[in-house]
């Protein structure tokens, strides 16, 4: 295997080789290839990177930063456009890029402009060119010299209204004396000033008002800073007059269409324009966004009309385009369980306006059935499964006790939902009804995100399991397992939880290769706590057997907690690095010994240490032995993720990217059926595992394909030493995971 590997990066370099070699052909005479571009600056002050979106030519693409892969078509062609060959590889290839010296002396000037707008007036920008063949590198290097101070700031503004406005505000001015002389500080004070205005009344104004003046010495090197703020004009030719400040007189709305109306109550509630109030075009703004929530509005659109008696005062009409109220939905999907083919079939129905307050009523029915193979023993060897789910979302935050106000800026929902699902197995029937009460937030950054499980309630029920599984499996006292024996016995869980969520993406943004971002997120939930305390109240002696029960089912008692943390560090357009760690802990207490199976954690996918397939890692150094049950067997209590990944973009849109992958769960106690899994500190961190890998992913904007291979490169669940250490002794059939999911792992 590691012979393999060689003779794949020998096979590369070679290619990249002949590559470089054969390009020169497509080199015009007196014009060489771009191969390296790069900014310096004598100062080490002065952060080159900010200029880099100035160039504008940047050499052919590597792959990983490495290699010019995608270049090797084109130059594997010939110059003759008339073959069919030719015209395919300059498709697919990557066609070079020749120095143009009229590009390089544009990128020169706009690095030039971008440094002395930092303060350094005096900055001198050289591009310096070394030749090597038919090649050249360019080196744009930036001689910043001294940067200017600001040693005044003065306001020129003969509006007393505004200007008693914005000195009421100095204190946040952006611009001191003696501060660095910026003029992307300066744009960002014109902004701040313009934002105050407008959102003080001041209809008619805009930024093109505002102006500053600069007076700069060389002797002393300083700036004194002028601002000027303009009277109202309403054309170029008419008299200046004061800006005039507007009040917001009648609202009033407007239904474009007929598909669905809402009350009046609902569309004062989502509108933030104060009746009476003065002008506030953040008011505005908010009101889009508020409105733009609500599933039954398609579109919102608001005007201000001047009010005919009173020339100060504005009469918004904010027209509203709404959705068709009804939609229905049907999915057919097939499925392949380890070789047990099946089918699934879902049909939906959504009301976006149940109330006319754009409630969101949905109901879901869904069947399943799967035709199981290879059990023996059992009667019936299918799998059936149907559901019924039924949802209602609210568009506020129903809870008691809170202001109105907070209610209007949290751009909360609350739903309510209950789901009955039925399987039908050859080893056992399962039934599961559920009921939740939640709601769900957004932070006024827009960027975090909340949710709340006020009440959650799952009844587990097993009204048949068949005599060969509990002969075999719960009732035999060779192969008696506790955990699988819990799973199958009648449960409640009554839990809360809270979810938080915050991500340097805008919503709906998914991460590119050539940005930098990161996102955070952790998660605690707690079940039984209430049912224990009531209990242990009524019953302290625990009346009735070794659990207390609720409707004479034994409750689940547990506390979980999630932390999860990615984090991209970009390193050129087309490259970057991504980091992930989380962290997971469950533990069962009071009425429970051991979690129930769907909270429990389990290690290996797509989404985890990807040189193993899902659910077969751990805990700890467990090995597993029955193919049957060690999909119970390998979860645990406790679980850690560590991933290194390397990507790239390689063509078209596919992207590439290498990885690294530790990690492992084990339990918090020590199970009989799982020797070896407990978590102990002295031990845990020679059972973590370990894989590398590679993988594609087919990047379509909205959605992303991702195939990636892992192999084992540690194995905490040895046999012998090649067993142990994987990387050293590797083995395809052995060691090789393939995954393929949507998205991407982190």
């Amino acid at each position: 295997m590691l012979f393999r590997h060689i003779i794949v990066a020998s096979f590369l370099l070679a290619s990249a080789f002949l590559a470089s070699c054969s390009v020169s052909r497509f080199v015009p005479d007196g014009h060489y290839l771009l191969d390296k571009v790069t900014i310096v600056s004598d100062s080490v002050q002065l952060n080159t990177n900010p200029f880099n979106g100035f160039v504008r030519q940047h050499p052919n693409s590597k792959w990983f930063n490495l290699l010019k892969v995608p270049m090797l078509p084109y130059a594997l062609s010939s110059t003759d456009s008339a073959k069919s060959i030719n015209r395919f590889l300059w498709r697919i290839g990557e066609e070079p890029v020749i120095e143009d010296t009229l590009l390089t002396e544009r990128c020169l000037r706009d690095i030039r402009s971008a440094v002395q707008n930092l303060g350094y007036l005096n900055a001198e920008v050289t591009a310096d060119r070394k030749y090597h063949k038919h090649k050249v590198d360019v080196t744009y290097h930036i001689d910043p010299k001294s940067r200017y101070t600001v040693n005044l700031v003065e306001h020129d503004i003969q509006d007393e209204g505004l200007s008693q406005l914005i000195s009421s505000q100095s204190a946040s001015s952006l611009l001191q004396e003696g501060m660095p002389f910026d003029v992307n500080v300066l744009d960002a004070e014109r902004s701040r000033i313009n934002s105050l205005i407008i959102n003080n009344g001041y209809y008619r104004f805009n930024k093109d008002y505002i102006r500053f003046e600069a007076d700069s010495t060389d002797m002393d090197q300083q700036v004194s800073l002028r601002m000027v703020l303009s009277p109202y004009r309403a054309s170029s030719s008419s008299p200046a007059s004061p800006h005039v400040p507007y009040r917001i007189g009648r609202v009033s709305y407007n239904f474009v269409n007929d598909n669905c109306s809402l009350r009046n109550s609902v569309l004062q509630r989502f509108t933030h324009i104060a009746e009476g109030g003065p002008y506030r075009e953040q008011d505005v703004q908010s009101t889009y966004s508020s409105l733009g929530s609500l599933d039954a509005v398609l579109s919102a659109n608001v005007r201000m009309d001047y009010d005919q008696r009173d020339s100060t005062l504005l009469n918004p009409v904010i027209s509203l385009v709404t959705n068709s109220p009804n939609s229905f939905s049907a999915e057919l999907e097939g499925t392949n369980s380890a070789g047990d083919l099946g089918a699934a079939v879902a049909f939906s129905y959504q009301n976006c306006n149940l109330f006319r307050g754009s409630e969101v009523f949905g109901v879901k029915l869904r069947g399943a059935f799967e035709n199981i193979r290879g059990l023996d023993g059992y009667d019936d060897q299918n799998f059936l499964e149907y559901s019924i789910e039924s949802s209602l979302r609210f568009p506020d935050f129903l809870f008691p006790f809170l202001s109105s106000d907070f209610r209007r800026r949290s751009r909360a929902t609350s739903e309510v939902s209950l789901m009955f699902d039925s399987q039908d197995r050859p080893e056992f029937h399962r039934r599961v009804l559920s009921a939740t009460w939640r709601y769900r937030w957004n932070g006024l950054d827009k960027r975090s995100h909340h949710r709340f499980d006020l009440l959650d309630l799952n009844y587990v029920y097993m009204p048949w399991i068949s005599k060969t599984f509990k002969s075999e499996y719960l009732d035999n006292p060779n192969s008696r397992n506790a955990i699988l024996r819990y799973n199958y016995e009648n449960l409640f869980i009554m839990k809360l939880g809270y979810n938080f969520n915050y991500s340097t993406l805008a919503v709906g943004q998914t991460s590119s290769y050539g940005t930098n971002a990161y996102s955070l997120r952790f998660a605690v939930e707690t079940a039984g706590n209430l049912l224990n305390g009531i209990s242990r109240l009524f019953f302290p002696d625990k009346k009735g057997g070794e659990y207390y029960k609720v409707f004479n089912i034994a409750y689940a008692q547990y506390a979980k907690f999630d932390f999860d943390f990615a984090k991209s560090f970009r390193i050129n357009d087309r490259n970057s690095v991504a980091l992930h760690f989380g962290l997971g802990v469950a533990a069962p207490y009071g009425n429970s010994r051991i979690l129930p199976y769907e909270k429990r954690y389990f290690s290996g996918g797509a989404n985890s240490v990807r040189g193993w397939s899902v659910r077969s890692l751990g805990p700890g150094k467990f090995k597993g032995h029955d193919g049957r049950i060690d999909f119970i067997n390998q979860t645990g209590d406790m679980k850690l993720d560590m991933n290194v990944e390397y990507r790239s973009h390689l063509f078209w849109k596919v992207d590439g990217a290498v990885f690294v992958d530790a990690g492992n769960i084990w339990t918090l106690r020590d199970y009989e059926d799982q020797p070896g899994g407990q978590f102990t500190f002295p031990t845990f961190w020679r059972q973590i595992a370990a894989s590398y890998g590679v993988g594609l992913r087919f990047n379509f904007n909205y959605f992303i394909l991702r195939f990636d291979g892992g192999m084992k490169a540690i194995n905490p669940a040895y046999e012998d030493n090649a067993s142990h250490f994987p990387f050293l002794h590797p083995n395809f059939d052995r060691d090789f995971a393939f995954h393929f999911a949507v998205g991407l792992p982190f």
